[in-house]
């Protein structure tokens, strides 16, 4: 189905929409730590991530894109309705998480959309089982192998530390939260950005603007990159208070390990094209060094919380996509 010009471009704004939410939903996940342990105040924080979400399209390829473009539902089906859907599943479910301050995925609730409105429009034989199995999976691995990098620089840190009194370990690890802030803005803005890179750029090909091999236009790339960072920028205070200080209590030491451990388990999943989640990769890190502590230092019933959200999304953001895909289906009857 071919559209005007101006709903075209309707489309493309809500998927930049998306994205601003996604980095407004998501901004706890770069700043939270950074932030709960006082190295950076809340807006010098914010302006720090958004810089790095914005840089990241030239340090990363763009295999996520290609994953969501192609690798979820059959591209053959995608219109401007499944769009629509995908895009309205995850917006609203967004906004409800953001709302109650639970820290869900965006990028899951995209994909759910997604899937949502194509098995709507043409049952499940349109889904691509590979894809959508890579993404499952990386559900529970994220916070996994999250978890167990963040344990594992714990005890680095501890090791490398016995010589140095409790401040000196403060003041070093001050300065090092500061770099480890900014490669997991570099990790998030590398993978979550390229979500909305995949559903603009399979929008285009839909209607005929792109040919050839799939491939993502580079004015696609710097606008889902600057709405990203913009949405950073606004803030998401209330998942910033979840995140930062009700999950565990984080020193400096303990900041950096936790995002350096979500940094290289985003970086490894950007590189080969896995669209994970950054909130489940955070929180599996900061639960990590929490529990390096003593198991009693996590507060397990945010934690539970958190995990129900996970498990929640795909199928909850894939009704409400499902839903708007008929709305758009019985407008443009």
């Amino acid at each position: 189905m071919t559209i005007s010009f101006t709903l075209l471009v309707a489309l493309i704004g809500v998927a930049l929409l998306f994205d601003f939410l996604n980095g407004l939903h998501d901004a706890a996940n770069s700043i939270a730590t950074v932030v709960s342990t006082r190295v950076l105040k809340p807006h010098h924080a914010v302006l720090w991530a958004a810089f790095f979400n914005f840089i990241a399209f030239a340090v990363f390829g763009l295999h996520v894109a290609q994953t969501v473009g192609k690798g979820i539902v059959d591209a053959q089906i995608i219109d401007p309705q499944v769009i629509f859907g995908a895009l309205m599943g995850a917006i609203v479910w967004n906004v409800i998480t953001w709302r109650y301050g639970i820290p869900s995925s965006s990028s899951h609730a995209l994909i759910g959309g997604l899937l949502g409105a194509g098995i709507s429009k043409a049952g499940f034989s349109s889904v691509v089982w590979v894809g959508v199995g890579k993404t499952v999976a990386a559900i529970f691995l994220s916070p996994t192998v999250g978890l167990v990098l963040a344990l594992l620089l714990v005890l680095v840190v501890a090791w490398s530390s016995l010589k140095l009194t409790p401040m000196g370990v403060d003041k070093r690890f001050r300065k090092l939260q500061l770099v480890s802030a900014a490669l997991y803005s570099l990790g998030h803005g590398g993978n979550d950005a390229q979500k909305t890179m995949g559903i603009i750029t399979v929008l285009l090909y839909s209607q005929g603007m792109l040919g050839g091999e799939f491939h993502v236009p580079f004015w696609v790339v710097l606008s889902c990159q600057a709405a990203m960072a913009l949405g950073t920028m606004s803030g998401g205070w209330k998942i910033v208070h979840t995140m930062g200080s009700k999950i565990t209590r984080l020193t400096p030491a303990q900041g950096f390990c936790a995002e350096t451990g979500g940094a290289i388990t985003l970086f490894m999943a950007t590189m080969g094209g896995i669209p994970v989640s950054s909130t489940h990769t955070i929180t599996g890190a900061i639960v990590g060094v929490g529990s390096a502590r003593r198991l009693s230092a996590v507060r397990w019933n945010i934690a539970s919380r958190i995990v129900v959200a996970w498990v929640v999304t795909l199928p909850a953001a894939g009704l409400i996509g499902a839903a708007f895909y008929e709305l758009a289906a019985f407008m443009s009857a």
